[in-house]
């Protein structure tokens, strides 16, 4: 790690995050880098407080930068005690201590000299040797000394426990003087309050202090941490007690008797971090997002209907201006959507999901006779993911954003601009792929609208859940006392798609043979066993190499086992991106990019504009930095958040949710195991428009077809509406 001392010249850029950019004038460095003394370079990083008055030993790397050159990317800083006259004057008259003028300054730095600043922390009284100098200045240099000496301390304790310096930053910035009283009373606090630091991170480093594997205060953290986990990778609102001790045991990797599990259970409890409902055990943010949604569902659908004069008329008219003849099941939807408070609409492909998003929104501009500037800021249309907002918005011409977007997410605090107690004044919501919206982002979005705002909730009953705890979508139609039309007529049935009659087969289980049997234009099955996927596949992506990145998608269940995810990167980059002298690379782990990747997105980074699922393509490699064109975006990725991203030739079948392409690849297979089961599966099929290719073993389709076991997730929505509305409904 290299080294460089010197001083702030000037903030170029600074985050809420404490994350920094300025230039540096560098006075000393290591051996290696002597070239740059007495030059002034740009910096990064992460700081807690950095000023131009103090010195400053900045540890990390020098990296290139394709767009700004040389840059210093700090890991770790500290500041350099204050010894000559001129530097502590200047401090003491910097503006942080207020009425401390330069002459009284001076006289302070003559009478107590090089040790000044040590002076006044150990007693503020002896300052009262300093003509001119009031009891009251004396106490005022002395507290705001103390705090600025106590930050500074206190980052850099929490650092050598182990946390990084942006960890660190975070720690003191949630509890700023009562930092060191938390981290001394219960060190796994910070597991509680700061979601971004992990919680292996902190139990590494309690154990490192000392605390014993069976100490209450971890035990406590434990169970939170299973409970979150277990809520979040298996999809449940609840959970039971068995599964939360057995889980508990695992991570404590020590045992304990099931008397002392349950003694910090109920600790839990008695402090509202887990609520205990009959035998049901829910984290407490969990309990309190079901419950309000009910709530807030139960307060719109036993609203009154909204009474519209000559609504069909305007309906009418609507069809004839767009040329198009609504079913019934559509007039339906189109109708309910004006009158109700609150509606959900589902359909699988083909039945015209779009179509009457479309229709809602001109009937609402119709009705209402808004202007474009004043429809969009009443109607606001919002999907899960950018690629899924991007559609809708291509389709009605009207902005649509995800759900992160609207609410003015924060990466950094995992909160929300829009919240209760700033909420936005859309007067209607459409909200569509529901199918992918957890339990805790509705939540969210409820808090942040006002009561009284219309929502219509559009989705595929029979598509996969979302990837965060809960199944709204599921639970709102299931439950029978909301409004929901259901949308069965099948348009591009008409057109003769053999891609959605199979998906419908898959869907009830019973595949009718002539339609794997027979490869039709548009459905290719090309059945091979496992060991012939790879060479298939190769085969097909031959033929497509000159297909968009965005047209031809291999979708996988599974990452892992030689038909998988990561092994079918490998092997599809070759076909589509070979190695070539004229384009640069960089091996990360066992994985190569080189310029021209195709890539998925990971996680959501909302101050690039980019999310979770997004694809783009790799712009250019430069030492250790990767850019990459989302859409015409230019991201910057350095090490630190390599991990942001994968090759996208292969990818998951959850990551394709809200996604179409003009054709997929779908292998499947024995192999796959667990991963073949019908929601996945309907779920692949439906995101091909034109083109799918089946690849594997017949049998292995089938077999996913008829196990609708899986991904069974125990949440409490449907029941709660039921208590609620009943048959008021």
């Amino acid at each position: 790690m290299d080294f460089i001392k010197g001083n702030l010249r000037r903030i170029l850029f600074q985050g809420d995050n404490g994350y920094l950019v300025g230039l540096f004038k560098i006075k000393e460095a290591n051996e290696e880098n002597n070239d740059v003394v007495n030059q002034t370079i740009t910096f990064t990083g992460y700081f807690h407080e950095i000023n131009d008055m103090d010195t400053y030993i900045l540890h990390g790397r020098f990296i290139f930068h394709q767009k700004y050159g040389e840059q210093f990317q700090v890991e770790s800083y500290e500041r350099c005690q204050k010894e000559d006259r001129d530097s502590i004057v200047e401090f003491l008259t910097s503006g942080l201590f207020k009425g401390i003028g330069e002459k009284k300054a001076q006289k302070i730095v003559d009478v107590l000299g090089k040790d000044t600043l040590k002076i006044i922390l150990e007693n503020p009284d002896n300052l009262i040797l300093i003509p001119t100098i009031t009891k009251k200045q004396a106490d005022m240099l002395h507290s705001t000394l103390l705090e600025y000496e106590n930050s500074y301390q206190t980052i850099l304790f929490l650092t050598e426990l182990g946390f990084s310096t942006k960890d660190s930053m975070l720690i003191y910035n949630k509890y700023k003087n009562k930092t060191m009283d938390t981290i001394n009373n219960n060190l796994y606090q910070i597991t509680y309050d700061i979601f971004d630091i992990p919680f292996k991170k902190v139990d590494t480093i309690a154990l490192n202090k000392e605390y014993s594997k069976t100490d209450n205060r971890r035990i406590e953290a434990v169970i939170i941490y299973v409970m979150t986990e277990i809520c979040n990778v298996i999809g449940h609102s609840y959970l039971l007690i068995e599964e939360i001790y057995q889980n508990t045991l695992k991570v404590l990797n020590v045992k304990i008797e099931e008397d002392l599990f349950i003694s910090n259970l109920n600790s839990l409890i008695l402090s509202n971090k887990v609520v205990k409902d009959n035998e049901k055990y829910f984290l407490f943010e969990m309990m309190e997002a079901e419950e309000y949604i009910a709530k807030r569902i139960k307060y719109l659908v036993t609203k009154e209907d909204i009474m519209i004069k000559k609504l069909e008329d305007k309906i009418e008219l609507l069809e004839n201006s767009n040329q198009i003849k609504y079913n019934e099941e559509q007039l339906l939807a189109i109708k309910s959507s004006q009158t109700k408070h609150f509606l959900t609409i589902t359909g699988g492909p083909g039945t015209g999901k779009t179509t009457i998003i479309k229709a809602i929104v001109n009937l609402y501009k119709e009705i209402y006779k808004l202007s474009y500037d004043d429809l969009v800021k009443e109607v606001v249309m919002l999907a899960p993911t950018g690629r899924a907002s991007k559609r809708i918005s291509e389709s009605t011409l009207l902005p649509a954003y995800t759900i992160h977007r609207f609410l003015k997410w924060n990466k950094d605090t995992n909160k929300f601009a829009v919240n209760e107690y700033n909420k936005s004044e859309a007067k209607m919501v459409i909200i569509d792929e529901g199918s992918m919206v957890d339990v805790n982002l509705f939540y969210s979005l409820l808090k942040g609208l006002k009561t009284d705002t219309k929502i219509i909730l559009v989705g595929d009953y029979y598509q996969l859940p979302s990837v965060g705890p809960g199944q709204v979508l599921k639970d709102i139609i299931e439950s029978d006392v909301v409004p929901v039309i259901k949308l069965n007529y099948l348009y591009r049935q008409e057109e003769g798609s053999n891609i959605i009659h199979l998906a419908y087969d898959v869907n009830s289980g019973i595949i009718e043979d002539t339609v794997l049997t027979t490869n039709q234009n548009d459905l290719i099955f090309e059945q091979v066993n496992s060991s012939l996927v790879i060479d298939t596949i190769k085969k097909i992506c031959m033929k497509h190499k000159k297909d968009s990145y965005k047209d031809f998608q291999v979708l996988v269940p599974m990452y892992k086992t030689i038909n998988g995810i990561d092994n079918l990167n490998k092997i599809i980059q070759e076909i589509f991106n070979p190695k070539s002298s004229k384009k640069k690379e960089i091996t990360v782990g066992d994985v190569v990019y080189r310029e021209n990747d195709k890539i998925l997105q990971l996680s959501n980074m909302p101050d690039e504009n980019i999310f979770n699922g997004d694809i783009g393509i790799i712009s250019s490699i430069d030492k250790k930095e990767i850019i990459i064109d989302f859409d015409g975006n230019l991201v910057r990725f350095t090490p630190s958040n390599f991990n942001k991203f994968k090759h996208g030739y292969a990818i998951s079948i959850h990551k394709s949710q809200g996604s179409e392409f003009k054709t997929v690849v779908l292998p499947i297979v024995n192999g796959y195991g667990k991963m073949l089961y019908r929601k996945l599966y309907y779920t692949a099929i439906t995101r091909s428009k034109k083109k799918l290719y089946l690849v594997g073993e017949y049998d292995a389709l089938k077999k996913a077809s008829l196990n609708n076991n899986s991904d069974i997730r125990r949440t409490t929505i449907k029941d709660r509406l039921i208590a609620k509305i009943g048959n008021n409904a």
